[in-house]
C-alpha cells in the first residue's frame, strides 16, 4: 500500500492515545506498509505524547518489527537446529545466487525479502522455507528456483 498521511492516521484513530497500545498500533503499520515508516513513527510519537527515542527502542526489540521496506514477498528460512544439519546453508547461498540478497536485505525491485529465523516450529520438514504464510518443507536447492519463479510469475 502506497504511504499516506491519511493511511497512518487512519491506524491510529483506531486505538486510544494510551501508550499501553504503542506496539498494537506499530505492528498494524508494519502490516499495512510492510514496515514502519519513519512519518508513522513521529505521527505516534506524537499522538500518544511519547518520546521517539522510546518508539524507536521498542521497534528495534521486536524482530518482527522493521523500520526499513521490505519486500512483497517475505522469505523466511529456518536456520534453527534441525534445518541447519538438513542444509538450511545451502539454500541461503542458493537464494543468495538467484535473488541476489543476502539475510535481511530485500531486492531491488522491492519484490522479496530474506529474513534467518531460528526456528519455525516444523523441525520433522527440515529444512523449511516460508514465502508469506506458505510453509515448503523438505526444501532442496532444485525446488528453490520454481518456488521463486511462482511468485515472480505473479507480478506478470
Amino acid at each position: 500500500m502506497q504511504l499516506s498521511m491519511e493511511g497512518i492516521n487512519s491506524i491510529l484513530r483506531q486505538y486510544p492515545s494510551e501508550q499501553r497500545y504503542c506496539l498494537a498500533i506499530m505492528q498494524d503499520m508494519q502490516r499495512q506498509y510492510n514496515y514502519i515508516p519513519r512519518e508513522g513513527m513521529e505521527a505516534l510519537s506524537e499522538y500518544l505524547d511519547c518520546p521517539l527515542s522510546s518508539l524507536y527502542s521498542m521497534a528495534t526489540f521486536y524482530k518482527a518489527l522493521s523500520l526499513k521496506p521490505k519486500g512483497k514477498h517475505i522469505i523466511k528460512l529456518c536456520d534453527g537446529t534441525a534445518c541447519h544439519i538438513r542444509g538450511a546453508s545451502p539454500l541461503k547461498d542458493g537464494i543468495r545466487r538467484i535473488l541476489g540478497i543476502n539475510e535481511d536485505e530485500t531486492t531491488e525491485d522491492g519484490l522479496f525479502s530474506l529474513e534467518l529465523v531460528n526456528c519455525l516450529g516444523s523441525c520433522a520438514l527440515a529444512p523449511v522455507l516460508v514465502v508469506d504464510e506458505t510453509y515448503y518443507g523438505k526444501m532442496t536447492l532444485e525446488k528453490l528456483p520454481g518456488i521463486l519463479s511462482q511468485y515472480r510469475e505473479e507480478q506478470s
